[in-house]
């Protein structure tokens, strides 16, 4: 597992990816789907948006209660290197909230905003170490906190390629150009 100062170091790369990602989609097109079954760019924010508050959410509580124990087999998982490759398709477990897609950089900003509560609580918890909390994954299996606070970074490298489809898939604007 990275060191904190890694998965903070990921965070902010992943981050600043997806948003150089997203700057590639016009305002104008931001909720356009680029095809059937695919999201828009704002429901993909929206998404990140609703999944990096639900773990936050879920690591509060996981902080409440004290840690268990976990016998050697469940603390393997699965790489993050199988979330950032997107090789495997997932239905997300989290259905996307609609009235979270709004106008793009309202949605960037949330994003951003999101983002910094989860380095919050990376610095609220620097002095603790997490990892005896554990919560399961759906896909990889049991992690512990640190693996969730990775697991944010490399969903979001995931989403960023997903972004970056989406933006070549939309239609092109052509300009009138007149003399």
């Amino acid at each position: 597992m990275p060191a904190l100062k890694t998965i903070v170091e990921n965070l902010d790369r992943a981050q600043k990816s997806f948003l150089r990602a997203a700057d590639a989609v016009p305002a104008d097109q931001w909720q356009t789907p680029p095809g059937a079954e695919r999201w828009s760019a704002g429901q993909l924010v929206g998404h990140l948006i609703t999944i990096e508050r639900a773990i936050l959410r879920n690591l509060d509580k996981v902080l409440l209660r004290p840690p268990r124990a976990l016998p050697f087999y469940k603390r393997v998982h699965l790489p993050m290197a199988l979330v950032e490759l997107r090789l495997i398709r997932r239905k997300t477990p989290l259905q996307t909230d609609s009235q979270l897609v709004r106008e793009k950089e309202a949605m960037l900003a949330e994003l951003r905003e999101v983002r910094q509560r989860t380095l919050a609580f990376i610095d609220e918890t620097r002095g603790r170490d997490l990892r005896p909390y554990t919560m399961p994954h759906a896909f990889l299996g049991v992690l512990n906190m640190y693996g969730w606070l990775q697991m944010i970074a490399s969903h979001e490298i995931r989403h960023t390629k997903q972004m970056r489809e989406t933006a070549a898939a939309l239609p092109k604007v052509v300009a009138n150009l007149q003399k």
